[in-house]
C-alpha cells in the first residue's frame, strides 16, 4: 500500500513519521500505533514476495530485488567491493536475518576499559532499565528460547513465549562435542515459529533461513507485525525514499522524500519524527539534511561505526552432517564472551560462538570460479560450522561521510571507511582457534576460514550517550538541538557487544517509543 499522491500531502500533520520499517521502525512506532495516534512510517522497498522461490539460490537477499544499488555507498576500506548497496523492502533487515534474538548480558552495559579506550563509548542507562523492553520485544518477535544454559545469561523478568524447535542431529552433536571439551553449550533463542496457527505456519525446517526470507512465513519477521498495525491505522508509504529532514527554528518542519520509481518529490509533516533506516542510512540522511550544525556531539554523526569482527569456520565431515538438508543454527557458545582462563591476550571481553548451517550449493556456486564449481558441489553438502563473533572496538576513523557527488535520489552520496584494530583481530583469533578445536574434535578432516566482510551488524554511527559533545543523542534517544527528532535503529547503539544486535535494536526501539507516546 502507497499513500495517494496528492497536492495537499503537507496539509496532514501526522503525530509520528517513522522512517524505515525495520526493527527499529517498527518497535519505535508500535507504542504509539497502540495509544491511537496517526502514524505515518516511510520505506524505501517495497514488500517481498513470498513463494517457492525464497528457497532457490535466487532468494538469498544480496540477489533480490530487495537489496538495491540505485544510490550505492561507496566503501573505500573494509568491504567486500568498492560499493555496498542497500537492503530496501517493508520489514527491512528482520526479513533475511538468521532469527538469532539474544540480549546483551549485563556486564555488557558496564564500561570496558579494553574495548571503549578513550572513545566515549558509554550507556546511559543499564541492563535494568532496558529489560522489560527485551521481554515486550521477545513476545512481539515470538522468540524461543530456554534458560539455564547460557552461562553469561541476564536475569529476565519473563520466560520464553515458547520453547525451542527439534534439535538437529548435527547440533546435538556439536553439543556434546563442546561439553566434552569443557565448554557449556546453549540452545540459541530464535525468532521463528514452532507452532501451526490460524496466522501463522509452523517451521518447516528447511536450510534456507539466514539470509533468506521466509517462504512459508514462519520466521517471525516484521511482515506479519506491519499488517496489524496498519488495521490499527498505521499508514505505510512504500517505495519512498526520505533525503532530507528540513528544519524550522528547533523542529524537523518537513520530511522530504523521492518516489524510487518515479523520482517525484513528496514531502510529509510531523509533530515527532524518528529516522530507523539503519546504521549506514540514518547518518546519510541527518548528513545530508545538515543537522550536524545543531547538535553539540554533531561532529561524532557518522563516526564509531562498528560491525563486530566475524569470520565463519567450516569443518568437512566425512558424511553429510546435515542429510536432510535440514536446520540446524541452533547452538550457541558463550564461554569465550567475557575472557577465558587460558586467554591472556587479549585481556577482557572477547563475543561468542555460534553454530553455521551448510551452506546452499547453488548459492556457493555463483562465488567461486567455473573450474571449481564441481568441486563444491560435491563438498559443500558435507561441511557445517559455526560464525564467530568478536566486539570490535569504537573507532572514530570508522565513519559514514558524504561525498561531492549526488545520488540518483538528489541526495549528496555516501563513503563508508571502516578498518579493524589490532584487538579485534586477536579477539576474532582466539574464537577461531576454539572453533577449530571443536569441528576437529568432532569429525571435520579439514577447516576452511572465511571473513566476514558485510556490515549486517553495523551499529554505533549516532550514538546514545552522556556526553553532549561527544553523543548526538541524549539518553532518551532524543536528537541534541532538534526538539522533535529521535534516532531508533542500530546507529543509537554506543557499543556493539559480542552478540547479534537485531533485538537490542528492537527493545532501545520501543524504550524510545515508550517515551514518545507518552508525550504525543
Amino acid at each position: 500500500m502507497i499513500l495517494p499522491n496528492s497536492n495537499n500531502e503537507t496539509d496532514i500533520i501526522y503525530d509520528l513519521i517513522v522512517i524505515g520499517s525495520g526493527f527499529g521502525g517498527v518497535m519505535s512506532a508500535y507504542p504509539s500505533v497502540m495509544a491511537g495516534k496517526n502514524v505515518l512510517m516511510l520505506e524505501r522497498g517495497d514488500w517481498v514476495e513470498r513463494n517457492i522461490n525464497n528457497w532457490g539460490s535466487n532468494g538469498f537477499f544480496t540477489l533480490t530485488q530487495s537489496y538495491s544499488q540505485d544510490a550505492p555507498y561507496l566503501v573505500t576500506a573494509g568491504g567486500e567491493g568498492p560499493t555496498l548497496g542497500t537492503l530496501a523492502c517493508v520489514g527491512g533487515a528482520s526479513i533475511f536475518f538468521g532469527g538469532v534474538a539474544l540480549r546483551l548480558r549485563e556486564r555488557d552495559f558496564e564500561v570496558d576499559p579494553e574495548i571503549v579506550g578513550n572513545s566515549g563509548s558509554e550507556w546511559p542507562f543499564a541492563y535494568r532499565d532496558l529489560e522489560p523492553y527485551y521481554s515486550e520485544a521477545e513476545q512481539l518477535l515470538g522468540v524461543s528460547g530456554e534458560t539455564g544454559h547460557d552461562p553469561t545469561e541476564p536475569w529476565r523478568s519473563c520466560d520464553y513465549q515458547q520453547k525451542p524447535g527439534p534439535l538437529a542431529k548435527i547440533s546435538g552433536r556439536m553439543m556434546e562435542t563442546a561439553r566434552s571439551l569443557g565448554h557449556k553449550p546453549f540452545r540459541l533463542p530464535l525468532a521463528i515459529n514452532y507452532s501451526t496457527s490460524n496466522q501463522r505456519q509452523a517451521c518447516v525446517n528447511c536450510n534456507t533461513c539466514d539470509g533468506f526470507a521466509c517462504a512459508v512465513h514462519a520466521k517471525n519477521d516484521l511482515s506479519a507485525t506491519i499488517p496489524n498495525l496498519q488495521e490499527l491505522g498505521m499508514k505505510l508509504a512504500v517505495n519512498t525514499v526520505a533525503v532530507r529532514l528540513e528544519v524550522e527554528g528547533r523542529r524537523i518542519s518537513r520530511v522530504v522524500c523521492v518516489d524510487s520509481r518515479t523520482l517525484e518529490q513528496r514531502t510529509f509533516r510531523g509533530r515527532i519524527v524518528v529516522s530507523a533506516a539503519g546504521a549506514i542510512a540514518t547518518p546519510h540522511l541527518l548528513l545530508a539534511s545538515e543537522l550536524k550544525r545543531f547538535n553539540p556531539g554533531g561532529d561524532a554523526i557518522g563516526r564509531y561505526l562498528m560491525r563486530h569482527c566475524n569470520s565463519v569456520v567450516m569443518g568437512a565431515f566425512l558424511k553429510r552432517p546435515a542429510p536432510q538438508a535440514e536446520f540446524h543454527k541452533q547452538i550457541g557458545i558463550n564461554d569465550y564472551y567475557f575472557g577465558h582462563p587460558t586467554v591472556s591476550e587479549p585481556s577482557g571481553k572477547l563475543g561468542c560462538i555460534q553454530q553455521f548451517g551448510t551452506p546452499q550449493v547453488d548459492y556457493v556456486r555463483r562465488y567461486v570460479p567455473v573450474w571449481k564449481r564441481a568441486l563444491v558441489t560435491l563438498g559443500v553438502p558435507y561441511t557445517t560450522g559455526f560464525i564467530v563473533i568478536a566486539e570490535d572496538k569504537p573507532n572514530p576513523e570508522n565513519r559514514v561521510s558524504l561525498t561531492k557527488n549526488k545520488t540518483k535520489f538528489g541526495m549528496p552520496q555516501a563513503t563508508i571507511v571502516h578498518r579493524y584494530e589490532n584487538r579485534d583481530l586477536a579477539a576474532r583469533s582466539v574464537l577461531i582457534r576454539a572453533t577449530k578445536q571443536i569441528l576437529k574434535q568432532a569429525g571435520a578432516f579439514y577447516l576452511h576460514v572465511q571473513d566476514v566482510f558485510t556490515f549486517s551488524h553495523a551499529v554505533g554511527t549516532v550514538r546514545l550517550g552522556n556526553d553532549p559533545s561527544r553523543s548526538p543523542l541524549d539518553a532518551r534517544g532524543a536528537f541534541r538541538g532538534i526538539d522533535n527528532l529521535y534516532i531508533a535503529d542500530g546507529s543509537a547503539l554506543p557499543r556493539s557487544g559480542g552478540v547479534n544486535p537485531s533485538l537490542t535494536i528492537a527493545a532501545n526501539a520501543l524504550r524510545v517509543g515508550n517515551g514518545i507516546a507518552a508525550n504525543l
